[in-house]
């Protein structure tokens, strides 16, 4: 059974970042509608922390899917991770420079193919310079290593799942887009798509679950946000990605159970059979 902290401190990956079992990933990522400046893997390139190698959520995707990075098979994501020199055994790391964007995805990801010493540096790259922690430019030289993957399909949720779920109380259903698309007053930024939420659901924005300097906020505070943290809970977003810090918002509460709904919003959207509300 997972417990504790799903969190790791910048100090505390600086006095053990030389451990033989220690592996770092960078899942630095930008969304393709905001227009980045740089991919998560250029801005790896410029500078990551030591050893750390890039996993892109793209890439390590069932990229037969017209929806946007989704949760590949087994077979894939053991075959990518082993040649990123991750592995049976190790103590995995997980961080990003875009406020747990996805790392937390990355964190969600891992545990679901079985592995479970998996943390998210807390704070991510900036935290990690802020305490003094070195940055390099160059990859890392990396052994291939065995991965045993050992699914755990409930914490997956798809949309059969959750169309069976709506107008029940089974679960609670926690969407993590700003409230002005939950509430269909703003568009979604993927064109065509219809904004407003899954009936039933309730909005709880990821932004809200970070403090400004971009680390998670403490136990105490999130679980004020949280009607019931340990209610059965499936999260949401526009595409898999903030659905997973609350995700791991809710693993920090003692829940490690929770499921994401990988297709999100813009799976449940691109059919317009499916219920859409906008009110509370």
């Amino acid at each position: 059974m997972e417990s504790g902290d799903p969190l790791v401190s910048a100090d505390w990956l600086i006095n053990n970042i030389a451990a033989p079992d220690v592996r770092i990933l960078d899942a630095t990522y930008f969304a393709d509608f905001t227009n980045p400046p740089e991919t998560g893997r250029q801005a790896w390139s410029r500078g990551h922390i030591p050893g750390a190698v890039h996993f892109d959520i793209d890439e390590i995707a069932d990229t037969s899917s017209d929806l946007p990075h989704m949760l590949p098979d087994s077979v894939k994501f053991s075959a990518r991770i082993r040649k990123l020199g991750v592995g049976d055994g190790n103590r995995i790391i997980v961080y990003d420079q875009n406020r747990f964007f996805a790392s937390a995805r990355v964190w969600w990801m891992l545990r679901v193919m079985g592995h479970t010493d998996v943390r998210v540096l807390d704070g991510g790259l900036h935290a990690w310079v802020a305490a003094g922690g070195e940055l390099e430019d160059l990859p890392p030289v990396v052994s291939e290593r065995h991965f045993t993957p050992r699914v755990r399909t409930d914490l997956v949720m798809d949309t059969d799942g959750l169309e069976k779920l709506v107008g029940t109380a089974r679960m609670t259903i926690v969407d993590s887009r700003p409230d002005g698309r939950f509430f269909g007053r703003d568009p979604e930024p993927r064109k065509g798509l219809a904004s407003g939420h899954i009936p039933g659901s309730v909005n709880l924005p990821g932004s809200a679950l970070i403090t400004e300097d971009g680390h998670m906020k403490p136990a105490d505070k999130l679980a004020r946000l949280f009607k019931d943290p340990k209610a059965p809970t499936v999260t949401t977003c526009g595409s898999g990605v903030t659905a997973a810090i609350a995700a791991l918002a809710l693993a920090r509460l003692g829940n490690w159970d929770v499921a994401v709904y990988d297709g999100s919003w813009t799976e449940w959207a691109s059919d317009p059979s499916r219920p859409v509300a906008t009110s509370a």
